[in-house]
């Protein structure tokens, strides 16, 4: 096993609409299912962490979340599995352990995985992904999936040093590169 890759849902897996809570609506981003089976055929375990405010905001319940993701399951095939998948129902500013920027979710699967957090990726598209990477120890990369990214993300990962990707796909790339480099 290399390590495992941590990732957000919303931009980064599937399309996103805001306050998704419909399945119906759930659509793939391009090359996503490519980029995954590369991860899992490369030996990493996969982990979805995802932030659903819109049930803590009273818009949707958490069934309707857990009925998205279900969705998304089935358009990935079952060749892609996800190890745990964490979903963050509170809204900013509710309490939360889980809620990104908290590296909580991780921080308990690398212990649990026996993983080292040097052979270990968060990907997503928001600051709060890149922050929860950050502060678990694990190496982040930021995906650009087409939409603008806000200047505190992008001044945020020049600083830190995370790398940056157009989409998955090219991130599983840097992702393998990365591992290759330290191995």
């Amino acid at each position: 096993m290399k390590g495992a890759v941590f990732l957000d849902r919303d931009g980064t897996l599937i399309f996103d609409k805001d306050y998704l809570h419909d399945p119906a609506l759930v659509e793939l981003i391009p090359r996503v299912v490519e980029g995954l089976q590369k991860l899992s055929e490369a030996g990493y375990l996969l982990f979805l962490l995802t932030n659903q405010s819109g049930v803590g905001r009273g818009y949707f319940r958490l069934e309707d979340a857990v009925a998205c993701n279900q969705k998304m399951m089935e358009l990935l095939g079952d060749e892609i599995v996800f190890q745990e998948i964490c979903i963050a129902p509170e809204a900013p500013g509710e309490s939360s352990l889980y809620r990104k920027p908290s590296p909580l979710f991780i921080e308990e699967m690398l212990v649990q995985y026996n993983l080292l957090a040097q052979e270990c990726f968060m990907v997503g598209d928001r600051q709060s992904d890149i922050e929860s990477g950050l502060r678990a120890g694990v190496r982040s990369i930021l995906l650009e999936c087409g939409k603008e990214i806000p200047d505190s993300t992008s001044v945020y990962a020049s600083e830190k040093k995370v790398a940056r990707s157009r989409d998955l796909f090219d991130a599983v790339e840097e992702v393998i590169l990365k591992s290759n480099s330290i191995s």
